[in-house]
């Protein structure tokens, strides 16, 4: 539980595809991946041809970016050494059919049966953000209250614009494929805990659903951890707009939780909501968004401006606001990734260059701001070529530019999985100790932790005793509730 003034742990998961370095195409290689990496970081998806990371949770923004820069370091290193390449995006570029495969597990099994081809087509990859709210009745009104401000959120992340090797037309391809499950879309308003609880188990005694997990609302009261779990964004290529939502997402979290404390009533129409998100899936940042207060087309930028605005308090809090600022400021500016995407495919037409390109952002981690031009009217180099990038006819108005200041935040969970895995690497993991830090458990330390700093990254070895083995733990995704992570997220 935060002491008074200070923020709320944050944490991060993060989904990826595996490709062939060589032909750029899906690889249903992650088991052999994953027998690299250690179990209590890294899991399996639905698909072979995906891996998740799960971050620590941490009250500091820059800690949080630290770990998740540590974790894509060491995917990628392990990845790149079996001939493979990950990438963040909501959607794939290049996928052969007989990659099509499901994780060996007995939920992905039974859903295979139940869902079918909902099941065989879900080559979509998420991330998604874990804010700590230990008071399961104000988790369920939190989640309600925030659905008008999640379309932008989405448009943050929009990556996905090609599928099944063609432009979609939608800068959020994946938010369509997702909405296809029984159980997507906006939270209701529920009075209680125990009857947003109730409505779970009228789903699972219907069949429909098979277990809490199952929930796939925009944002949800996590089915295992204290916490309120943003879902509706697209995986996110650059690390700078990882950050970005996760200090948005915490702080507009603060904000209806001190609405929810003293009462204040809020009517979310979810019909309105549902539209917005089709709006930002539609555009991404190129195009106008719905105004969540006025519910009227505005530029993009306008509305990021308006998200930040409302989230400005608790980013001045948290001591957020400069770095969160300035990265909201440059998101419209820079564009979403799913323009970025299309401009590396139209210099020739191949999706291989949009899958380097991908490559490339994915392994980066440069997630702070970039400092301001100090040339009069300096505007960036829109000429095609290897570095040019789509520029938006609108630009987002926040005064003078701040300089990037520290900042204190938060938070994350993990998911041991069983595996089915083979390696001919006997006790081969990847070690995410960093050399020069003390022990960042959560529930060990006090006060505001110290460590990664902006553009910082660290150290990681490889070490044959770095971690139990896989399957050594109950599975979340089959248990949902069962957490064995201790030092991480209590469990609910």
């Amino acid at each position: 539980m935060p002491k008074p003034g200070e923020p709320v742990k944050v944490g991060v998961e993060e989904e990826f595809h595996v490709v062939d370095l060589r032909t750029r195409h899906l690889a249903a290689r992650s088991g052999l991946l994953l027998e690299a990496l250690p179990p209590a970081r890294f899991t399996h998806e639905l698909q072979r041809s995906m891996v998740e990371s799960n971050s620590l949770p941490f009250r500091g923004l820059t800690d949080l970016a630290g770990d998740l820069c540590g974790m894509r370091t060491a995917l990628v290193r392990e990845a790149e050494a079996l001939g493979l390449g990950v990438v963040a995006a909501g959607s794939p570029q290049l996928v052969d059919e007989d990659q099509l495969k499901i994780f060996p597990d007995p939920r992905y099994e039974r859903m295979l049966i139940d869902f079918q081809v909902l099941t065989r087509e879900q080559l979509i990859c998420g991330m998604h953000v874990h804010a700590e709210v230990r008071d399961r009745e104000l988790a369920v009104a939190v989640a309600h209250r925030l659905a008008p401000w999640l379309p932008p959120l989405l448009a943050l992340s929009a990556s996905s614009p090609f599928w099944d090797a063609a432009d979609t037309g939608y800068a959020s391809y994946r938010t369509l494929v997702w909405q296809r499950w029984p159980t997507t879309g906006p939270m209701a308003s529920y009075g209680s805990a125990a009857e947003y609880q109730q409505m779970i188990d009228t789903l699972i005694r219907s069949g429909v659903i098979a277990d809490p997990g199952m929930i796939y609302f925009d944002i949800r009261p996590s089915c295992h951890l204290p916490t309120v779990e943003l879902r509706i964004c697209d995986s996110c290529p650059r690390l700078s707009d990882v950050v970005l939502i996760a200090g948005l997402f915490r702080a507009l979290v603060a904000t209806e939780l001190e609405a929810a404390r003293r009462g204040d009533g809020r009517e979310v129409r979810l019909e309105a909501v549902r539209a917005a998100t089709w709006q930002a899936a539609r555009s991404g940042l190129e195009g106008e968004l719905v105004d969540p207060v006025e519910g009227v087309p505005r530029p993009a930028a306008e509305v990021i401006g308006r998200l930040l605005d409302r989230a400005r308090p608790h980013l001045v809090e948290a001591g957020d606001w400069d770095l969160v600022s300035a990265l909201a400021r440059q998101a419209p500016a820079r564009g979403s990734s799913a323009a970025r995407q299309r401009a590396a495919h139209a210099r020739r037409g191949r999706l291989e260059d949009v899958v380097d390109l991908l490559l490339a952002e994915t392994r980066s981690c440069d997630w702070s701001p970039t400092p301001p031009d100090p040339r009069p009217d300096h505007q960036p180099d829109a000429r095609p070529g290897p570095e040019a990038e789509p520029q938006p006819d609108h630009r987002l108005d926040l005064g003078p530019e701040p300089t990037p200041g520290p900042d204190h935040q938060t938070v994350h969970r993990t998911d041991p999985q069983p595996g089915h895995r083979t390696d001919p690497r006997p006790d081969h993991r990847t070690d995410l100790r960093p050399d020069h830090q003390a022990d960042l458990r959560p529930d060990q330390q006090t006060g505001h932790q110290t460590g990664h700093q902006p553009g910082h990254q660290a150290e990681l070895r490889t070490d044959s005793h770095a971690g139990p083995r896989p399957g050594s733990h109950s599975d979340p995704r089959t248990d949902p509730h069962t957490d064995p992570r201790p030092d991480h997220w209590p469990a609910v």
